[in-house]
C-alpha cells in the first residue's frame, strides 16, 4: 500500500538540482576550453565559476528551508509555504516511523448527538496534531497533517453560553509546530495565539461560546495556508440558547484541497506543490479527506429528515454545494443559526473557511449524490452519496432508473 514513494525522493532532488545543474555546467566548460584553450584558460574558467559561486552563498547564505519550487517567493505577513530543511530530512530519514493510516477520512456520521440541555456548562476538549502517511486514491499517497488522525478534525459540540476548556497536544511524531483557530472563539488569533505547541508539547485555553453558529476551526500556525492545505481543519457547532429542530439523521461533510506536484492520479507519496496552493490549481478537491471517502456511511429512509453540516477547509476555494436530485428545505446560510433560513434552495456557496447547514425530507428511494456543482472538481473527488431505501411514491416521479443517471 505505501510501498511506492517515488515522489520521497523529489524532497532530495529539487534540493540538490542547482548543485548538480552548476557541476554540469562546469564540466562542460571545462571540456570546452580544454579543446580550445590552454590549461590556464580552463584553469581561470573554474576558479572563476566557483569564486563566483562562493560569493553568491556567502551573501545570501545556504538555502535553510525547502520550496517546491525552488526559489519561491511570497510576501505575506510570515514566512510562505516552505518547510525547514531539517524537517525534510527528518521526514526522509525516518519515514518508516510515521504512521501509516489505513483511512484518512472521518465518518460522517460520526457526529455527536443534540445537547439537548436548556443552561449553560463547563465543557472539556481534548485534541492532538498528528502528522501521519495515508492515502488520497488507491495508491496515491499524501503526508497529511491532521486532528486527531482524520479529516477533518473531529466534530465539536458545544451550547451557547458554555465555558469551554480546550487543550491542543501534539504527537511526539510531528515535524512541525501546530496550534488551534477556532471561529467561534473571541480572543487572539481565535485561540491560535495561545495554542501553539511544539512537538510532544500541549496548551490550554478556556473560552467562552458567546455566539451560536456553525464554525470552521483549523491551524493556524504559519504558513496557515499550508498546514490547512494538508488537511488540519473542522467544525464546531455552537448550539442556540433554544437549541435545534429535531431532525432524523446528521451528517458531518468538508471539503478540501489537496495540491501535489505529481499529476492527478499518479501513484506514490506526492510531494506537496506550494507554487499551485499558490494559484490556487489543485489537484484533488474532495469531501472528508479523499477520493470516495462519502461513497458510504451516508444512509436514510423515505419520509425521514436529514441535516447535512458542510464545512470548506479551503485554502482558495469556494464551494457550490449541491444534492443531485433534491431540494434544500432549509439553508443556514454561512453558518448563521439566528436569521430565518432560506428556503427551496437548489445549490447553496460555502466560502473558504466558511461553513452552512442544509436540511430536507427524503421523499423518494435512490442514490443522491453530493457535489461541488463546479463540476470538473467531482473528477478530482469532489462527490459522495446520500443513500436512501424505502417504497416509492408515483406521485414524486415515475421513471425507468438507469445506472450513471443524473446532471
Amino acid at each position: 500500500m505505501f510501498e511506492s514513494i517515488p515522489y520521497l525522493w523529489q524532497y532530495i532532488a529539487q534540493t540538490t538540482g542547482i548543485f548538480i545543474v552548476a557541476a554540469l555546467i562546469t564540466l562542460a566548460g571545462f571540456l570546452v576550453f580544454k579543446k580550445v584553450h590552454s590549461r590556464r584558460v580552463t584553469a581561470a574558467f573554474v576558479i572563476v565559476f566557483f569564486g563566483a559561486s562562493m560569493i553568491f552563498f556567502a551573501v545570501h547564505g545556504l538555502p535553510n528551508m525547502f520550496a517546491y519550487p525552488f526559489f519561491l517567493k511570497t510576501y505575506g505577513p510570515s514566512e510562505g509555504p516552505i518547510l525547514p530543511l531539517k524537517n525534510v530530512w527528518a521526514f526522509i530519514t525516518n519515514f518508516d516511523s510515521f504512521e501509516k493510516v489505513a483511512d484518512i477520512s472521518r465518518n460522517p456520521a460520526d457526529i455527536r448527538a443534540p445537547l439537548n440541555r436548556s443552561k449553560p456548562a463547563n465543557v472539556e476538549i481534548e485534541m492532538t496534531a498528528k502528522e501521519v502517511i495515508a492515502e488520497m486514491a488507491p495508491g496515491v499517497t499524501f503526508n497529511y497533517w491532521t486532528f486527531d488522525g482524520t479529516v477533518p478534525g473531529p466534530f465539536l459540540r458545544v451550547r451557547e453560553g458554555d465555558t469551554v476548556t480546550l487543550t491542543l497536544h501534539n504527537d511526539p511524531t510531528s515535524l512541525h509546530h501546530h496550534s488551534i483557530d477556532l471561529h467561534a472563539v473571541t480572543g487572539p488569533g481565535g485561540g491560535a495565539a495561545a495554542t501553539i505547541v511544539a512537538p510532544g508539547e500541549s496548551k490550554t485555553i478556556t473560552f467562552k461560546a458567546l455566539n451560536p453558529g456553525i464554525f470552521v476551526y483549523h491551524c493556524a500556525h504559519p504558513n496557515v495556508a499550508s498546514h490547512m492545505a494538508h488537511g488540519m481543519y473542522g467544525l464546531i457547532l455552537v448550539e442556540p440558547k433554544e437549541g435545534l429542530p429535531p431532525v432524523d439523521h446528521e451528517f458531518y461533510v468538508m471539503q478540501g484541497e489537496f495540491y501535489s506536484a505529481g499529476a492527478l492520479g499518479r501513484t506514490g507519496l506526492q510531494l506537496f506543490d506550494a507554487e499551485a496552493m499558490l494559484e490556487g490549481k489543485p489537484q484533488y478537491v474532495v469531501f472528508n479527506g479523499r477520493t470516495g471517502a462519502l461513497a458510504e456511511n451516508m444512509n436514510t429512509k423515505v419520509g425521514e429528515t436529514v441535516r447535512l453540516y458542510v464545512g470548506n477547509g479551503g485554502v482558495n476555494l469556494i464551494s457550490s454545494f449541491h444534492v443531485i436530485g433534491e431540494i434544500f428545505d432549509k439553508v443556514f446560510r454561512e453558518g448563521d443559526l439566528v436569521s430565518a433560513p432560506a428556503q427551496s434552495v437548489q445549490t447553496t456557496l460555502v466560502p473558504a473557511g466558511g461553513a452552512t447547514a442544509v436540511e430536507f425530507r427524503a421523499d423518494y428511494p435512490g442514490n443522491y449524490i453530493l457535489v461541488d456543482h463546479a463540476l470538473s472538481r467531482l473528477d478530482r473527488g469532489a462527490w459522495g452519496v446520500l443513500h436512501v431505501t424505502g417504497e416509492a411514491d408515483p406521485a414524486v416521479f415515475k421513471g425507468e432508473i438507469q445506472m450513471g443517471g443524473g446532471h
